[in-house]
């Protein structure tokens, strides 16, 4: 009787053993399928959709040839280059670079200065596009919306130079501003001499010239909103604030994180241009902001190797914020880049 026991114990585990390797070999043919069948499709879809996809050639090309090519340059950040010499630096020099900017006190006024002109920006400026796409969704003028529209973007078509520009005559000592404190009886101000004032002008000139072009955005959201729910609201007596509040705001919010998210990636880097453009020696001390400082040290005086270590500090902290920006966001309302 134990024969017989043992002998039926080794056909079970026998058969269980073949079982087993027919269930793993089903399982590898079964994957082994899937990649030729994503293969397959992915090579119908390249013939198939072929015009389409060359639409992507010239994109490719550039992300390759200005982002992802330079980054083999910030090897230069650890070895010192001179111009004429290696395109890779002569020698190794370590965190030198790194241990020159953290030493100087110059470096950490331009830091602060990018970090409390991005903050500002980030708090004040964010906002105001969805604000104004929230208000022009209320106005039931059709008319008035699309003129509304278009003067609060036109600004964006504008160059810099000449945003630049319209900001030195209004606030120049003899400008329309100073002009009509005149008339007030107020004593003309240096606005653009005085450091005090920078940040609010950039503020302010930067908001004039973008908000509205952001609310293009905002205002695409808002259309895939479902109208029943409205509806639905304001049979439960619901009013508009409720409706903006519960209905509006959570329609759009999977928009307002992608772009949060976007704008913390590109704290750190201050529009360049604008600041550029409307700085001077005089106000350094508060409109002097990481990107004119590379310019300065790295364009015009030549010391490629420590504006690159400032850049490369730059960018992991811009790649850090957008990290934890995104893993932030996805705990916290399930909206993410990735």
């Amino acid at each position: 009787m134990a024969q017989q026991n043992e002998a039926v114990g080794l056909v079970t585990a026998e058969a269980g053993s073949v079982s087993s390797r027919a269930a793993g070999g089903a399982g590898f043919d079964h994957r082994q399928e899937q990649r030729l069948r994503n293969k397959h499709t992915w090579r119908h879809a390249l013939r198939r959709d072929w015009r389409i996809y060359t639409f992507m050639v010239v994109p490719v090309i550039f992300l390759l040839v200005f982002r992802y090519a330079p980054m083999f340059g910030n090897i230069i950040a650890f070895r010192r280059f001179r111009p004429g010499g290696s395109p890779i630096g002569e020698s190794w020099v370590g965190l030198h670079y790194f241990e020159m900017f953290i030493h100087n006190a110059q470096f950490w006024s331009v830091f602060w200065n990018t970090v409390i002109l991005g903050g500002l920006w980030l708090i004040i400026g964010f906002p105001l596009p969805i604000i104004l796409a929230l208000l022009l969704n209320e106005v039931r003028s059709r008319k008035f919306k699309r003129t509304v529209q278009t003067l609060t973007y036109l600004p964006h078509f504008l160059s810099i130079v000449i945003v630049a520009g319209i900001v030195f005559q209004l606030t120049a000592v003899n400008g329309s501003i100073n002009q009509l404190l005149g008339f007030f009886g107020i004593d003309a101000i240096p606005f653009m001499q005085d450091p005090a004032y920078f940040r609010a002008i950039y503020i302010v000139s930067e908001a004039w010239q973008t908000v509205g072009w952001g609310t293009i955005l905002y205002l695409a959201a808002l259309t895939t909103i479902d109208e029943q729910l409205y509806e639905a609201a304001r049979i439960d007596g619901a009013n508009r604030w409720k409706q903006t509040w519960h209905i509006t705001l959570p329609g759009i919010r999977p928009t307002i994180m992608v772009l949060l998210i976007l704008n913390i990636g590109s704290f750190m880097a201050v529009g360049f241009e604008k600041v550029l453009l409307l700085q001077n020696p005089l106000i350094y001390s508060t409109g002097d902001v990481i990107t004119t400082y590379l310019f300065r040290v790295g364009v015009q005086s030549g010391q490629y190797s420590y504006a690159t270590a400032i850049g490369l500090f730059e960018a992991v902290i811009g790649l850090v914020l957008v990290l934890s920006a995104n893993f932030t966001s996805r705990r916290l309302v399930g909206s993410s880049l990735w």
